[in-house]
């Protein structure tokens, strides 16, 4: 059993649907600072094709405990997003189990466009030490959301990880499972001459291997192929600044390539 409903910043019930393996609903009224979007499943463990906002679209993720807390983003926190996100009086909400084909597919697994601060439930997630001045266009999560846009810095669609300068930086992506992974695909932030770029990074692994590779002053994916391993989640570090003027070294996007760990 699936359900979505939409809660006032006093929990009040504003909205809900439910359905045996899909559901829809079209919320038609205004969001208010404070609202919620409650994703429930009978499941406590469950992969779902998520769509919070038709403007944003869906995304493939695995939801533990049963349930998913979404608060919709106003202000500060809405500049990472599309401004036809979560905007207007009509909204349309969709949540359905992702099929076995879905499921066993060799694809990005680190893809989440519906990643936030302190989500403990839906994965894939990410975090960092750092992200600049504590502003949402330099979170973490920015950098798995599929916008792979990456020559400016700031509000959508040039949001990114920014590291505030600092060379120890790491980036954490947890799968909340085992997956079987060979290749990741970067695209550091290419806004020349504000951005400078790394020359070399380090990839751990929960297996406790690593990768080294080196990078270069690119705006295209730099693609990074490796041995597969089965993997619960893997750090982004190291991070090597090239001899640059720029102090402003940043990431656009990670891309992680895999199927589920048999």
């Amino acid at each position: 059993m699936l359900e979505l409903a939409i809660l006032n910043k006093d929990h009040t019930l504003l909205n809900t649907a439910k359905g045996e393996k899909e559901v829809s609903l079209v919320h038609a009224n205004t969001y208010e600072e404070g609202d919620i979007i409650l994703v429930k499943s009978s499941d406590e463990e469950a992969f779902l094709i998520l769509q919070l906002d038709d403007a944003i679209g869906e995304s493939f993720v695995l939801l533990k405990g049963g349930a998913l807390s979404y608060t919709i983003p106003f202000g500060e926190k809405k500049i990472c997003y599309s401004p036809k996100s979560f905007a207007y009086d009509k909204h349309l909400l969709k949540v359905r189990y992702a099929t076995h084909e879905e499921i066993s597919a060799y694809k990005n697994l680190a893809l989440n466009k519906y990643d936030q601060h302190g989500e403990p439930n839906c994965f894939p997630h990410a975090s960092a030490n750092v992200e600049t001045r504590g502003e949402s266009v330099f979170a973490a999560k920015n950098a798995i959301n599929g916008n792979c846009e990456n020559h400016s810095h700031g509000a959508w669609p040039y949001e990114s990880w920014g590291i505030n300068q600092n060379p120890d930086a790491v980036m954490k992506i947890e799968f909340g499972r085992k997956v079987a992974v060979d290749k990741i695909c970067l695209y550091t932030r290419a806004d020349f001459p504000h951005d400078a770029w790394w020359e070399q990074a380090t990839v751990v692994f929960s297996d406790g291997s690593k990768v080294v590779f080196d990078l270069e002053k690119t705006d295209k994916a730099q693609e990074i192929n490796f041995e597969k391993r089965e993997i619960e989640w893997l750090e982004l570090g190291k991070l090597i600044k090239a001899d640059d003027p720029s102090p402003f070294p940043a990431l656009s996007q990670i891309e992680v390539y895999g199927v589920e760990a048999k």
